[in-house]
């Protein structure tokens, strides 16, 4: 298994060494690993934290791929990155995902209108259900851009911090608009994630859920990788022991690894 989705000192929000989640990883048994660090440009809440040092960033892991190829030759390192999407940074963001050599480039929705779900503030004098339509609404913005990713980040990550979290929400309650997110995805050729993080947070459930994933599949959507959302070693491949059981409930046989912007399937043992 490959985690696909963790970040370490160069986000705005870790402060983890890269080779302290390298050794982790190989700790933990897995095959490989991505790194995906933050890079949000126009993140009003605070301005900057998420600004990437795209270039130290690339050095130093290149300097832990060959560290680590001589003392563990068969694990594996790409280097990725998650892009937060917003339609009117999309040419800056595509300069930057023509400009370098990822691997592995996760765009996600982490700013709605100005504001990330993650602070209180957008939840303030409306209810739930509208904030979470909004979460989704914003989502279909940015796939009618021409946003550069190649799979969509933790599609239901507004629910890990909503007032209620997950226990009013379920697919069918926002099935109209994520239907319609999962067909844009399938038709760009682009894919999803399953990310383990929704277990770290308290949901009983990965982002997005079980039912998004079986309603991918059933759409024809057959690219998914697998990641934690880690932000520092304790995290990395986290509670990774679900993963083959919710994929293969899913419908899916196989997962996806990126190397070069390219996907590869898998076997799900």
């Amino acid at each position: 298994m490959w985690d696909q989705h963790m970040h370490c000192i160069f986000s705005g929000d870790s402060e983890a060494l890269p080779s302290d989640m390298i050794n982790s990883a190989i700790t933990k048994g897995l095959d490989g690993i991505c790194f995906t660090d933050h890079l949000d440009y126009d993140y009003k809440e605070e301005p900057g934290l998420f600004d990437l040092d795209l270039d130290g960033y690339r050095e130093k892991i290149s300097e832990c791929k060959d560290k680590f190829l001589h003392s563990h030759p068969d694990f594996k390192i790409h280097w990725g990155i998650e892009i937060g999407l917003q339609p009117h940074i999309t040419d800056k963001n595509n300069n930057v995902t023509s400009k370098y050599p990822f691997d592995l480039v996760i765009g996600s929705s982490h700013v709605v209108n100005g504001t990330d779900p993650y602070y209180p503030d957008f939840y303030k004098n409306r209810s739930e259900d509208a904030a979470y339509t909004e979460y989704f609404e914003s989502i279909l913005d940015n796939l009618h851009t021409n946003a550069d990713f190649d799979v969509y980040g933790h599609i239901d990550y507004v629910v890990r911090y909503g007032p209620n979290k997950n226990k009013f929400y379920s697919y069918d309650k926002y099935s109209d608009v994520i239907d319609e997110i999962l067909r844009l995805i399938i038709d760009k050729g682009r894919g999803i994630e399953l990310n383990t993080a929704g277990f770290k947070y308290g949901l009983g459930h990965p982002n997005p859920t079980e039912e998004i994933l079986k309603r991918y599949h059933s759409l024809g959507g057959e690219i998914v990788t697998v990641g934690a959302d880690a932000h520092k070693p304790g995290h990395i491949a986290y509670d990774f022991d679900k993963v083959p059981d919710i994929l293969k409930d899913a419908g899916f046989k196989y997962y996806t690894v990126f190397e070069n912007r390219i996907p590869h399937f898998l076997k799900i043992d």
